[in-house]
Formats: C-alpha cells, structure tokens, sequence
C-alpha cells in the first residue's frame, strides 16, 4: 500500500480557526490516532468561497429539505449561489487528487453530512437536511466513503470508515499495475471473507461478476464490481455474520488443530458472540494458526488484518 491514505476533512477538525467565529474543532482523534495513517486535504467551504473570519453565522433555510437556501442567521443574506459557484470549481480541484473519503463537520450548514438544521418559513428546524458543500461532494464522490467526525466516536462506525478507507487504497493501489482481470481476481479473493462479513449475498453477486469478467469491457467490468464492492462495505458487520465467517475460516484447520485446540477456539468465538469478548480475539487466535500452520490463503485474507493493529479498531467491537 502506499504510505498515507489521501482524505479530505473539514478544516476546523485539522484546529484551522476558520469557524463564523474565528474559533476551530480540533479532534485528536483524526490528528494524534488516525493521523499517522492519513493524509489530510482541509476544506473550509465558507472561508473557501471568501466569507471573513469572523463572520455572520449561517443557517440552512427553506420548505424544501432537498435544496435549502444558505443565508445569515441575522441579517438574512443569501449565500447560496456564491458557495455553489465555488464548489463546483472546488470539486474539479478534489478530482485531481487520489482521495479515499471524506470527513465532515457536524451540523455545519455547508459541510454537515446529515440531520443538519433546515429552517422552514416560520422559523421552526427540521434536522434532516445535508449542508451545501457536504451535499454536492457527495453527489460528484457518490462511491467514496463519507463520515462525520462526531460519529467516529462510535467505536462500530469508526471502524467500518476506517476498513473501507485501507480498502479504497488497495483498490487505487491495484491500479498501479494497470486494469486486467488477474488483479481483479486478487483482489477479489483476498477480500473474500471481509465482504462476506458485510454481506454474504453481495459477495456471491461479486463472485460471479468476476467469474463472467471474461464477458465485459474492462473498464465497464472494474466499475460494476466497485460500486458493488462500495455498497457491500457499508452494510453493517453485525456479530452473527462475524461468526459464520470465522466458522468458514476455521474449516481450514480442520486436519491441523488438535481436539483440545478446536475446543477452545469454539469456546472463544461463542464468547464473542455472546458478547463476552471483542472480534480481536478470536481474529488474534486464528492468525496464530494461520502462522502455525502455514495456511497462505488465509495469510493473504484481509479480514483478518484488515487495518493496523496499533488502532485497536477490532478491539471494541
């Protein structure tokens, strides 16, 4: 992989002080833990579009959830247009980098990602509405990964984005070596059982894309399997599709483990269905065996080490 992950964040999270009142939402987390791993691209769209630091608050207003005018919580004035103006030239210039995701601002009128306030015209907020930048970023960025910064303190969200960050880079990693159905091949099967923990359906639907990959044109081939592959990463890695896929990894060992060994590794993965214990581990007790007994298939499986261990990302969930 290379070295950094290219993300782009909202400004205020990387302690810019560009907020309407000239303060900033330093997070840590994205600069101490996550920073190590990736590469920050700060947007503010306000300032971005030439708003002043300080300045006028603003607020989402409008009947319609769906497009919203952005204005002055006092004084009314209507900024819609200029900030439109400037993120559709702002989006060109995100397009030239290899960006993997984006993390928002939550609630900010031109960034928040979702349940931001929106203003009906007798003053009353409705908090369903997507701020203005965040909206047409997603709208250009459909298959990228998208979070908010608040919900990364969720310990399930967080490293659901995070395993679909390291999994967007292998992806643009893959293409290093150029599109041809050998690497999609690869990269198919060492993915096997981290898509099959997300969904098993969207695997077998994978599967047999690739199987028929002979049929397509390349580029229409790599653009099916990616938006399926998007869409299979952000369904939810719920505990009992964990345990059907470390039941499936463990079939591997079925002529290598002893009695006592089977044992206590179905006595460790009903601990964590149970919720007695974290996926860590009984993903740490399989990939003792997988070095033990040199299984290289599952060496090569990218659920089992699906982002750096020092983010203790499976340890909590």
């Amino acid at each position: 992989m290379s070295e950094k992950i290219m993300v782009c964040v909202s400004a205020c999270l990387m302690g810019e002080k560009v907020r309407y009142d000239g303060s900033h939402k330093h997070s840590h987390l994205l600069t101490d833990i996550l920073g190590p791993y990736l590469e920050y691209v700060p947007v503010c769209p306000e300032v971005g579009c030439g708003m002043p630091i300080p300045r006028e608050a603003l607020r989402l207003v409008g009947n319609d959830i769906e497009h919203p005018r952005l204005v002055t919580q006092k004084t009314g004035i209507d900024h819609t247009e200029k900030m439109q103006s400037w993120v559709r030239t702002e989006l060109e210039r995100l397009a030239g980098f290899d960006l993997c995701g984006f993390i928002f601002m939550p609630k900010s009128p031109s960034s928040g990602m979702e349940r931001v306030k929106v203003y009906n015209d007798k003053g009353f907020p409705v908090a369903k509405g997507v701020g203005v930048f965040a909206r047409m970023f997603m709208e250009r960025f459909p298959l990228l990964p998208v979070e908010e910064n608040g919900r990364l303190h969720d310990p399930g969200l967080r490293e659901n984005f995070i395993r679909r960050l390291f999994v967007m880079q292998r992806w643009r990693d893959m293409f290093i070596t150029g599109k041809t159905l050998g690497s999609l091949v690869e990269f198919h099967t060492r993915h096997k059982y981290m898509i099959m923990s997300q969904s098993p359906e969207m695997y077998s639907s994978m599967g047999k894309l690739v199987a028929a990959g002979k049929q397509w044109d390349m580029d229409e081939l790599f653009e099916e399997y990616f938006s399926q592959l998007t869409s299979a990463l952000t369904l939810k890695a719920t505990v009992s599709k964990n345990v059907n896929v470390l039941m499936h990894i463990m079939g591997y060992f079925k002529r290598d483990l002893t009695g006592d060994e089977k044992q206590e590794l179905l006595e460790i993965i009903e601990n964590y269905k149970e919720g007695h214990v974290p996926l860590i581990v009984p993903i740490t007790l399989l990939n003792h065996y997988v070095r033990m007994y040199k299984q290289e298939y599952l060496a090569g499986q990218w659920y089992l080490h699906p982002h750096p261990i020092e983010l203790k990302l499976l340890n909590h969930v």
